[in-house]
């Protein structure tokens, strides 16, 4: 299986290496709307986090605007280049995208990502998965097993955040002693009131500047979602509601059925969910031995802590991990496109740890050394080629 098609190793790649170390290392509020802030009864900056992990609707429906200004001139067009037809990846990682939201029940959502060039729309219900993209009107149909109901499956075809909720849930995950964690002042988010939660790093290396959430005062629930980044204190990504109905959508919302003339895949089982078995290519207890091995020093394993971690993976133990036939990137969920071109477009640069190829933005930094590893994070280069040479 050719690593850039394997759907493990592309989270490593931009855009979803990126998105994985940038998005998991925090996430901020932009700026304020304008007029008087709401005076609302104050809440501390704990009681603040426990609104946001004990938060709970049974649903809501409402329009989000995804932005990103990561840093990385004529990225957006190469993405978009090497996007094809889905014409999605280029907006993820510079521009702006407008999503519709649905959600009911644990097993109930929708999301729609509208387009210059066309819609894509995620549908879960119950146990049905279907991903329709408007450009070619076609259809991917997955079930998820009875036995990991409760699987989430991909948003969109890329790691980013598609809506407040996603981004708050893994901003959160970065809250611990690197973390310096003040409330903010109070805000007016999608014609609601909202307090506002910031996330700082300890650490000053960190090019993460702040991280702010703006929390429905209501409702306990994410409206706004941004990072600031500290390099020219603007904001590099933010994901916020324009309009939001804390009502619970009709069941019409989550029935999918395919257009006129549509063409329609079957996946099979979830792309995401536990792999079944075939008998007849069950490993020995040898190979499989050997595989895990060989998995294991694949990683992703991490150098550091906090703020400043370096995610790193050896990408040629990784694709000696994931044997199999050739996938073609056209089969990849939502169309995600092989991003071989991507990695292979990023300067050359070199140093005591050897050779390889940079990407590096507002936010984070990503090392493809030409000996197969891989180091990613929210830091300098330099702080990369450290962790390369040991």
């Amino acid at each position: 299986m050719s690593l850039m098609n394997n759907p493990t190793a592309r989270r490593w790649l931009i855009p979803t290496a990126a998105a994985v170390a940038v998005i998991g290392g925090g996430a901020a509020v932009g700026a304020l709307a304008a007029g008087a802030d709401p005076v609302l009864p104050p809440r501390s900056a704990a009681e603040l986090l426990v609104d946001l992990q004990s938060a709970k609707v049974d649903g809501l429906s409402g329009t989000v605007v995804q932005t990103a200004d990561l840093g990385l001139p004529g990225i957006a067009k190469l993405a978009a280049d090497v996007g094809g037809e889905t014409g999605n990846l280029g907006s993820l990682v510079a521009g702006t995208n407008t999503l519709r939201v649905w959600h009911s029940d644990p097993d109930k959502s929708r999301v729609a990502l509208v387009g210059t060039l066309g819609q894509t729309d995620v549908i879960r219900n119950g146990t049905d998965v279907w991903i329709w993209q408007s450009a070619g009107n076609t259809a991917q149909h997955w079930t998820i097993p009875a036995e990991s109901a409760d699987h989430k499956p991909e948003a969109m075809p890329s790691d980013l955040p598609s809506t407040p909720q996603e981004a708050a849930d893994q901003a959160l995950a970065a809250v611990d002693p690197t973390t310096e964690v003040v409330v903010g002042r109070s805000a007016s988010v999608a014609g609601r009131d909202a307090y506002e939660l910031i996330l700082r790093p300890r650490d000053k290396t960190s090019l993460v500047g702040e991280v702010r959430l703006a929390i429905d005062a209501e409702k306990k629930v994410p409206l706004r979602v941004e990072i600031i980044a500290k390099q020219d204190g603007a904001s590099a990504f933010k994901v916020a509601f324009t309009q939001v109905d804390f009502n619970r959508p009709g069941d019409e919302q989550f029935a999918f059925n395919p257009p006129p003339g549509g063409v329609v895949t079957e996946g099979g089982a979830s792309p995401e969910a536990p792999a079944v078995e075939d008998p007849d290519k069950a490993l020995t207890p040898e190979e499989q031995a050997e595989l895990d091995k060989v998995a294991a020093a694949a990683g992703p394993k991490t150098i550091g802590e906090g703020w400043t971690t370096v995610f790193t993976a050896d990408l040629g133990a990784a694709e000696k991990a994931a044997p199999g036939e050739t996938a073609k990137p056209e089969d990849a969920p939502g169309g995600t496109p092989d991003l071989a071109a991507l990695s292979e477009s990023f300067p050359e640069v070199s140093g005591a740890w050897g050779k390889g190829r940079l990407l590096s933005g507002k936010l984070f930094s990503i090392l493809v050394t030409d000996d197969g590893k891989l180091y990613a994070g929210l830091v300098s280069p330099e702080r990369l080629y450290e962790a390369a040479a040991k």
